[in-house]
């Protein structure tokens, strides 16, 4: 198992020894460290799929908005 050194203020610190106490800290900053790089990776997934959205809309054919009203006459029931 790796050991990693971080700085936090000491407020910080106080908190989560406080809030915390009596757990082991290891497993909970384990945990938060996975939930970190999960949150990162959905963020990384999700700007690619904008990324792909907006590529894809520069060279989507543009219809008029008289067009377009008349596909949502017809297509409404």
């Amino acid at each position: 198992m790796a050991t990693m050194n971080f700085s936090v203020p000491d407020d910080v610190k106080a908190a989560f020894n406080r809030a915390y106490a009596g757990a082991n800290k290891s497993a909970v900053l384990t945990q938060l460290l996975r939930q970190a790089v999960e949150e990162r990776e959905r963020l990384m997934r999700r700007r690619r799929a904008i990324d792909r959205l907006l590529k894809l809309r520069g060279s989507a054919p543009v219809a008029s908005a008289r067009a377009l009203r008349s596909a949502r006459r017809k297509n409404r029931p």
